[in-house]
């Protein structure tokens, strides 16, 4: 950037998306700030990270007690495993195997240990065939894994037969699909390495299919020039769309998608099993599997559920954030934004169906901001083995218990439960893409501040709480105050327990039938009715206290009278109303 009159300009790129533009009076400081965040940045050995310096002032217990909070085995047992046909081993504990799998992998019943071994002798990084998600419903399974040593020609007959108890795992389907999501240019390219993809003439009832999501090179350059147009300065409506379409980050985020719905439909409406790969089984592999178990079971669409999503298809199943995300001092051709990638095809599923999952927006981007800011452990290191090496659970802490304290916020107000979706079918035809602006544009300070309509329900709803606590309080002093006349004592009580019963009719899951009218202003009956319940509210809170204060100038009233000699018995008629205005006081 040029010398300005004040002094030396800085201009910083987060990982997060963030630009920050500093001006430094002097030449000297501005290259010693500059080198500094170099540094920390990326930062030479994984123990100079964040998190192993970061101290939330929690006992040791509490720490361990965060590393527990997920456990993929409880997740496992949910769908059903172990069962006759699945298994869960603990035949990589030495990570013998395969050194980028978790310890405990599930594999086929059928399939015995030299089956495993001779397996991982033919897939690229030893990365054998192993289970993502069982569909109960029918038993077809995702399953994932690398690419075969194929080369032109060879074949292993343990790999052949691993696939055969993978398939016959499923009994209600004669065959299954291999998903190769690579181009079947690059697969074919990778052949000459001795690599490549299955020969459907060596495997029994299989059909093979190639998917066509481009390399992490592709998607590192395309991003870059996402962001590029996102930083354009006062663009017209033409050099917007025209960068947004020639960057190609919308037409990746389709391919992503539409490999997700083909495995999610393959599995739910042709029943059968299907196994995922692309080159090492870690990038395209993990983003197809998440994102189908995602579409075919709500429970990865709740707080806990998507947690586990992630720590099972990312974190356990070794995607390498460390290099992917630029954490450590590397080559930089290792950067993708391939977890990127995901948390936007979530945030798509969102905006066709805003009412299917428990958390909104904030709680994606909250989790994309910690994979880069290293403040916890779970998304350093490159897999299970490496973790263990260096005493992650031991010496950081785990992310998921600092967002489930921030749930509140954190929850989308739309969620109509767990049982109100089942499946989700997306529309991926290219008008039903959005640009997100939320990640790619949120601290642009030069676009006009937009009130979300989802966080002013939020808002509304937890200021409704606020006022009810307020009114329960309010209610349980009135006994012990000089309560109104009873007449109007007892109608105020019955009203504010009428108002309290009322429920908000202002979120899609309070309408059984049609959803709330749209006014003519844009906004819906049901926030209206958040408006006229805070008034009434209001006003119920004012009246005990206003009557109170009529009661008072009553009271001057009758002692002025009883000292001038009138008649007793209208303080003996006060004395009467006293009573009974505590009474119905009691019952408020």
């Amino acid at each position: 950037m040029p010398l300005t009159t004040a002094g030396y300009p800085l201009l910083i790129h987060c990982k997060n998306f963030h630009v920050a533009h500093f001006v430094i009076g002097q030449e000297r400081d501005c290259h010693e700030v500059y080198t500094s965040l170099l540094k920390l940045s990326q930062p030479a050995k994984p123990e100079e990270l964040y998190a192993f310096s970061y101290n939330p002032k929690m006992s040791k217990e509490n720490r361990e007690t965060g590393w527990k909070l997920i456990d993929l085995k409880v997740d496992y047992q949910r769908m059903g495993i172990p069962n006759d046909y699945w298994e869960i081993t603990d035949v990589n504990k030495d990570y013998e195997i395969c050194s980028t799998y978790p310890p405990e992998i599930v594999v086929p019943r059928a399939a015995n240990k030299a089956v495993v071994i001779g397996s991982s002798r033919f897939r690229s990084r030893g990365r054998i065939p192993v289970l993502s998600y069982l569909y109960k419903e029918n038993n077809a399974a995702i399953c994932r894994c690398s690419q075969p040593l194929s080369g032109f020609s060879a074949r292993c007959l343990e790999d052949e037969q691993m696939l055969q108890a993978i398939r016959e795992a499923n009994p209600g389907s004669p065959f299954m699909y291999v998903v190769d999501t690579r181009p079947k240019l690059n697969a074919m390219a990778n052949r000459a390495a001795g690599k490549g993809y299955e020969n459907e003439d060596n495997y029994d009832n299989i059909r093979f299919k190639f998917i066509g999501i481009e390399n992490i090179h592709v998607m590192r350059n395309s991003l870059q020039k996402l962001l590029e147009v996102c930083e354009m300065k006062s663009p017209s409506m033409s050099d917007f769309l025209t960068g947004l379409e020639n960057s190609g980050w919308l037409r990746h985020i389709k391919a992503v998608m539409d490999a997700g719905v083909f495995l999610a439909k393959a599995v739910k409406d042709e029943k059968a099993s299907v196994l995922v790969h692309c080159s090492d089984g870690w990038d395209r592999t993990a983003q197809v599997c998440s994102l189908a178990s995602l579409l075919l079971d709500p429970f990865y669409r709740t707080f806990k559920g998507f947690m586990v999503l992630i720590e099972k298809e990312w974190i356990a199943m070794g995607h390498k954030f460390s290099h992917r995300c630029g954490h450590l001092d590397g080559d930089p051709k290792e950067v993708s934004p391939v977890f990127t990638q995901f948390v936007e095809c979530v945030w798509q599923l969102m905006q066709q169906f805003p009412c299917t999952f428990e958390f909104n927006e904030h709680f994606l981007l909250e989790i994309h901001d910690h994979v880069y800011s290293c403040q916890f452990g779970n998304f350093l290191g490159i897999c299970h083995k490496e973790r263990e090496d260096l005493k992650i659970f031991e010496k950081t802490h785990s992310l998921w218990p600092f967002l489930l304290q921030k749930k509140q916020e954190l929850r989308n107000p739309l969620y109509r439960g767990f049982t109100a979706y089942k499946e989700l079918q997306p529309n991926t035809l290219p008008f039903s893409f959005q640009f997100w602006c939320g990640m790619y544009n949120r601290f642009d300070k030069g676009m006009h501040p937009k009130q979300r309509v989802l966080d002013h329900l939020l808002s509304c709803m937890s200021q409704k709480m606020k006022l009810e606590d307020n009114a329960s309080e309010l209610e349980n002093k009135l006994p012990f105050l000089d309560g109104p006349l009873p007449s109007e004592a007892c109608s105020l009580s019955k009203v504010g327990r009428a108002a309290s019963k009322t429920p908000m009719l202002n979120t899609p899951q309070d309408y059984e039938g049609e959803p709330p009218p749209v006014l003519s202003n844009g906004a819906s009956a049901g926030n209206i009715d958040v408006a006229s319940d805070v008034d009434q509210k209001h006003k119920e809170n004012l009246s005990p206290h206003q009557d109170l204060h009529d009661l008072n100038d009553t009271v001057n009233v009758l002692n002025s009278e009883a000292k001038d000699g009138k008649p007793q018995q209208r303080l003996s008629a006060l004395r009467t109303v006293f009573s009974e205005a505590g009474a119905c006081g009691g019952e408020a």
